[in-house]
């Protein structure tokens, strides 16, 4: 089926890494507003807003100003990766190879497939939470498997599928957390609700990188959902309704977190929290976060399907990946995911916040230098035919400035560190802050800029080749 621009786009999508045409463009940017926040109305970080009250001991105050300062942070990188979605009009990580290289980008590719999964595994373990919690009756594993099934679906219709749903939920969840705090705030069940914890520079520090890791974590795949928007949109608007909707969003369900166990008697599980804290319309909340997830882990099945899809590519060039192909590796993933969940869902947290500290580390580096070469050095100007040449055309097999940059963006981090399995030496002298993902942005954008700008081979690359896109 052929769609146009003036025509319905096809329910299921037919693309995966490639180009996307200008004929088979279509959306409006306020699309991405409903995306972000309807996705970000979730079990995950209403957890993840939890542990700054829970693991790091802030009171509601001061828990609640790190969560906003994280956010409002993060979420400017993260609108600023979904603005290059219209230019490109591929997927992010494809997009990688600009940067790194055909081979190069590979070690990143991979990175990203990795957090896909381990994101799509914690969520269906909270969908089964979920469920077992509306019906006791059915086991948290059943009700993993169901929220995987559920995802998977949506995952394999697609782009377009999942817009849709976002655009529901963005009303509907909005309302519900809406009515949920509520329900919290005239029902508190603590003496303590205003008083627990206190402030502590590590405990606001560590509540910060997490918020601000909630939106970069997204970056290597939020322009997926914006490259097939006409390349005449934008960049401003798009980076604004994308920022608006994941930072609103994502702060209302980390405040709604800490807010319902704050409510609550010490010890609970965040979402035992919840659905005693939400009282009578508890069940229905779950519910609400039951369908959220569902629908928002689809995107993690989805970028985690196009980072494999990138992956084989690089080798099997002469591959052209399908629809079909896609949904067979959509269902391959699955399957692994819930065995994998099945066996980690008795110690969810203590997996999950092991994952995202880790995930400061290597993230962080690929943002800035992504960033920088995107609107700093190409200024948006792409060779599109060379990031699908086996050989890189004019970006290469290897890029050696990105991959300096990125090896020393993660080594200056590992001094400010902490996490389980290392705390260094200045994040131990400072009472256990991390601001890794600091240092990690503020070395690696100018380090990257002066490599990139002083190779006069890569200008050379610059200045051939057919640069067709531009902001």
């Amino acid at each position: 089926m052929v769609t146009t621009a003036t025509t319905a786009a096809p329910l299921i999508e037919k693309h995966t890494i490639g180009y996307v045409p200008p004929e088979d463009r279509h959306g409006k940017t306020r699309d991405l507003f409903t995306l972000w926040f309807g996705g970000n109305i979730a079990p995950l970080p209403i957890v993840t807003g939890a542990l700054g009250v829970q693991m790091f001991h802030l009171n509601l105050v001061w828990g609640i100003v790190a969560i906003l300062v994280g956010h409002l942070v993060g979420g400017v990188l993260m609108a600023l990766h979904s603005a290059q979605g219209p230019q490109m009009g591929i997927p992010q990580m494809i997009q990688s190879r600009a940067q790194f290289g055909s081979l190069g980008a590979l070690l990143v590719v991979l990175i990203a497939g990795i957090m896909y999964i381990g994101f799509f595994a914690s969520n269906i373990v909270l969908a089964g939470k979920s469920l077992h919690g509306v019906v006791d009756s059915v086991p948290v594993p059943v009700g993993i498997i169901i929220g995987a099934l559920g995802s998977g679906i949506i995952g394999i219709i697609g782009y377009r599928f999942i817009h849709v749903l976002n655009r529901i939920g963005t009303w509907v969840l909005g309302a519900g957390i809406v009515l949920g705090f509520g329900y919290i705030f005239t029902h508190v069940q603590t003496a303590d609700f205003l008083t627990r914890g206190s402030f502590n520079i590590s405990g606001w520090l560590a509540t910060v990188s997490l918020a601000a890791l909630w939106q970069i974590a997204f970056a290597p795949y939020v322009s997926d959902y914006s490259r097939y928007l006409p390349a005449s949109v934008p960049v401003a608007a798009t980076f604004w309704t994308t920022y608006l909707g994941t930072v609103l969003g994502s702060s209302l369900s980390f405040i709604f977190g800490a807010v319902a166990v704050l409510a609550t008697p010490v010890g609970m599980d965040t979402m035992d929290a919840v659905k005693l804290a939400t009282g009578s319309i508890g069940p229905l909340m779950l519910v609400l976060f039951l369908l959220s997830v569902i629908s928002h882990n689809a995107l993690n099945l989805y970028g985690a399907v196009l980072s494999v899809i990138t992956l084989v590519q690089t080798f099997a060039y002469r591959w052209i990946p399908t629809a079909k192909s896609r949904a067979v590796l959509s269902v391959i993933i699955l399957a692994a995911c819930c065995f994998a969940a099945v066996g980690a869902s008795a110690n969810f947290i203590g997996h999950f916040v092991d994952m995202v500290l880790v995930l400061l580390v290597v993230l962080v580096p690929w943002t800035a230098i992504n960033l920088i070469d995107f609107y700093a050095i190409h200024k948006g100007q792409y060779d599109i035919d060379s990031i699908f040449k086996v050989d890189g055309g004019i970006y290469g097999r290897y890029n050696p400035q990105a991959l300096l940059a990125y090896a020393i963006g993660i080594a200056v981090q590992i001094p400010f560190m902490n996490t389980p399995l290392y705390v260094g030496p200045i994040s131990e002298h400072i009472n256990g802050a991390d601001l890794s993902w600091l240092v990690g942005l503020l070395i690696t954008s100018p380090l990257y800029y002066w490599l990139a700008n002083r190779d006069s081979a890569y200008k050379r690359r610059l200045s051939t080749g057919k640069l067709a896109n531009s902001i």
